[in-house]
């Protein structure tokens, strides 16, 4: 393990959005010895978003590295400034980013940032000017090194951990016309290569049967719920356009992971678990049916039916599980962007991922309604554009 350690990072894009790539360089403070280096080519993109990419991945090297501290060296004004808490970060496009950068910074003691002039950032500016180069010419960037033994020392084409190099835009995704039902730019003006979220709800539980609060207590499937999550498999499977890669990513509640598995058996993938995608917490009304949490607090389930934070008693109003469900898909976007991703999860998470997309407030919550084993559809985009395509489609049901 070190301690501290300096990471020079850039990016950049040749048209604002145009071709992008990025690169990192990580040192030792005290020597300047190059540690690690990184870069790669991000298809269309910003220089924005370029920058930021370049970051996460300069702070990630430092992390596999083993640092405590960190000074990140940028000549990108904005993104010190954001990262730094001063300015606020208003381009949708680039908040996911900043969490991604955030969350990766949040494993060190202490991660300072601090603006240096372009011609101080040479290295990494070369390393990102390289992999636009070797994406323009459709060859692997030459040096993509993450350890002391071969950042000095030849060439390597693929990632030790392809997942951790996935990014907001695909690598050469983003510069190919889109066509046919995947992308419906020609109309929105959305840019780059879209994130595909398959929103699928659980299937069936004892608890939905009888119409009880199910949030955070672990429930299993009925044998129909079971049968439901077969035949929502089998739909998403047969689906064209899904993509070479397709995720599957889930709540941790079983209820979900028996369904998110039937999915991923059918796509011969793995499942992921993320803990924010999980159902809301009712607190005290886990369990209870709707009139029985009415009579048992009148006054505050009212409340709780028409404003969003208000929280049941010691559980978790809908506000909150909005802004944990908006970390999630952020995390999935900056690991998985411009693939195919199945989000297997309950009511009102999906719910705030549509309001999310749709940009809508929180009425939405009480306005929608999901069945069991539904599917919505939605892609992001990384200009922050989206479009919702499907909402609770049960058609696989039938």
């Amino acid at each position: 393990m070190i301690s501290g350690v300096v990471v020079e990072a850039d990016g950049g894009s040749r048209g604002n959005p145009g071709p992008a790539g990025y690169g990192a360089v990580v040192r030792d403070p005290r020597t300047g010895e190059v540690l690690a280096e990184r870069q790669d080519g991000l298809g269309i993109a910003t220089n924005n978003v370029a920058e930021y990419t370049g970051l996460i991945a300069g702070l990630e090297a430092a992390a596999e590295l083993g640092a405590s501290t960190v000074e990140a060296r940028l000549d990108s004004k904005l993104v010190v400034e954001q990262m730094s808490g001063r300015w606020k970060i208003k381009n949708a496009a680039l908040q996911p980013l900043a969490l991604r950068a955030r969350e990766v910074a949040s494993g060190f003691e202490r991660v300072t940032y601090t603006w240096v002039p372009r011609a101080k950032n040479a290295h990494a500016d070369r390393l990102a000017n390289e992999a636009m180069d070797a994406q323009a010419e459709g060859r692997p960037p030459a040096r993509r090194a993450d350890t002391p033994s071969e950042a000095g020392a030849g060439t390597r084409d693929t990632p030790e951990d392809p997942a951790r190099e996935q990014v907001v835009e695909s690598a050469g995704e983003g510069d190919r016309e889109p066509t046919g039902e995947r992308s419906p730019t020609h109309w929105t003006g959305a840019r780059g290569a879209p994130t595909r979220l398959l929103l699928l709800r659980h299937g069936q539980t004892p608890m939905s049967v009888d119409r009880r609060y199910s949030g955070s207590g672990d429930v299993s499937l009925t044998e129909l719920g079971a049968r439901q999550a077969e035949a929502a498999a089998k739909r998403i499977a047969a689906m064209e356009d899904l993509g070479e890669d397709v995720r599957v990513v889930s709540s941790p509640l079983t209820r979900a992971t028996r369904t998110a598995q039937k999915v991923a058996d059918a796509l011969g993938v793995r499942v992921e678990t993320h803990r924010d995608l999980r159902e809301t917490d009712f607190g005290e009304w886990e369990g209870l049916t709707f009139d029985e949490a009415a009579q048992r607090d009148p006054e505050l389930h009212r409340r709780w039916l028409r404003n969003a934070s208000v929280r049941p008693p010691g559980g978790e109003s809908f506000d909150e599980v909005h802004r944990r469900v908006r970390r999630a898909c952020s995390d999935v976007v900056a690991r998985h962007g411009g693939s195919t991703v199945v989000i297997v999860s309950h009511v009102t998470p999906i719910k705030s991922l549509l309001r999310s997309a749709l940009d809508v407030g929180p009425s939405l919550l009480y306005r929608l309604h999901l069945d069991l084993a539904s599917l919505s559809l939605v892609d992001l985009y990384p200009d922050g554009n989206a479009s919702v395509r499907l909402v609770n489609d049960t058609c696989h049901l039938t």
